[in-house]
């Protein structure tokens, strides 16, 4: 490992033209698996100027009405204003959506008999990660970086900083010592405004109320702070850019940190390993630095479409564990079962909690849904 080095990762706000479609694919989601937690759902979005674009497919012994879904969830992250370039009223709404093939059905619907398990939605690999430099045993820069957006909605939505919109986005460069973050050496604000604030007010206030409350402990009269170093944003949101489901998957999860096995979450039912595996992976790499084993680990599971168990589970320590590898693998295999259907049972994935982990990152947050984060493995790892 390198004595120093740097890492950057970002985070974007819920009024991020990609962050719209993926809130709106798990609203739908959940609407759906309230009514129907055994429903197949696999959702994409699309939005641009004035459009909201709805696809996919859906197997469901419930009903949603997705007009009204999209125009509540615009609503809700705050696209109410035309100064704003979008309205939730006023945008316009295109529906496609159609059943699941009963092709990939037949490989996942759990039958009777040792043969008829409910296998994996789809092929795929999956990651976990897990670091022990943060309290959320996640890396210090995605943690910031979703911090400061955070922020950036509370501030918007409090009334602390008027005449700025949803559309907003940070970036956090992160010094690492050997394998200890020091300091923050570059903080990065893209931030919609109206014409009515100014550039000089805007990033005073922003600096004040965002980044110093978020980023004090780790900055310096060193640390480089751009805040809308164009000078100038407020042709935001799906007026200023086109927005894609699972376009922001590296914000997603751990912000360029780790490996990604390149599948998104929103919109997925959690017959889908794209995110059940996913979470799994999470829950299982920090249930390992959790019990003292590794300071830093990364969990990959593999699977075939229609087949339960992992075509592969690959547990990856760093050179930090502090036992074996392979005995740490040996006793993943042992605690956790990584059959589907046990992942859905386990992290009780079948209720509508997903809305909420669309924005500000899947991982590292304090929130009972959250399940994937629990650390209740840790005593039976460790025999």
């Amino acid at each position: 490992m390198k004595k120093s080095y740097k890492v950057t990762s970002e985070s974007v706000t819920e009024g991020h033209p990609d962050k719209i479609c993926d809130i709106i694919a798990d609203a739908i989601l959940d609407n759906l698996i309230e009514q129907d937690p055994h429903c197949r759902v696999a959702i994409e979005c699309l939005t641009t100027t004035g459009t909201v674009h709805v696809a996919g497919e859906v197997t469901t012994a419930g009903w949603v009405n997705i007009q009204k879904t999209v125009r509540e969830t615009l609503r809700e992250i705050g696209y109410t204003n035309h100064k704003f370039g979008f309205n939730c009223e006023g945008a316009g709404v295109w529906v496609s959506v159609h059943n699941q093939s009963p092709d990939i059905s037949q490989g996942v619907t759990e039958g009777k008999g040792e043969d008829k398990e409910q296998g994996a939605g789809d092929q795929g690999l999956m990651y976990g990660y897990a670091v022990d430099e943060t309290e959320e045993l996640m890396p210090l820069p995605i943690m910031l970086a979703h911090k400061l957006t955070m922020k950036l909605a509370e501030v918007r939505k409090q009334g602390v900083i008027n005449e700025i919109g949803p559309d907003g986005k940070s970036q956090v460069t992160i010094l690492y010592e050997g394998d200890k973050p020091v300091k923050v050496t570059d903080v990065v604000i893209a931030q919609q405004h109206t014409e009515e604030i100014s550039t000089e007010n805007l990033r005073i206030q922003i600096l004040e109320h965002v980044i110093n409350p978020v980023c004090r402990q780790y900055i310096n009269g060193n640390t480089k702070v751009h805040i809308n170093a164009t000078g100038r944003f407020i042709i935001g949101g799906p007026e200023g850019d086109t927005g894609v489901t699972g376009r922001k998957i590296i914000v997603d999860t751990y912000g360029g940190v780790g490996r990604h096995g390149g599948g998104c979450f929103s919109g997925k039912d959690p017959s889908k390993v794209d995110r059940s595996g996913a979470y799994m992976a999470r829950y299982v790499a920090k249930n390992i630095v959790a019990a003292g084993l590794a300071r830093r680990c990364e969990v990959q599971l593999s699977y075939a479409i229609g087949i339960a168990k992992p075509t592969n589970v690959n547990v990856c320590c760093f050179g930090t564990e502090r036992r074996p590898e392979e005995e740490i693998q040996d006793a993943v295999l042992k605690v956790f079962d990584l059959r589907p259907r046990a992942i859905i049972d386990v992290l009780n994935l079948r209720r509508p909690i997903y809305k909420k982990t669309a924005c500000y990152g899947h991982f590292g947050r304090d929130d009972a849904d959250f399940t994937w984060e629990k650390t209740d493995k840790v005593e039976e790892l460790q025999k």
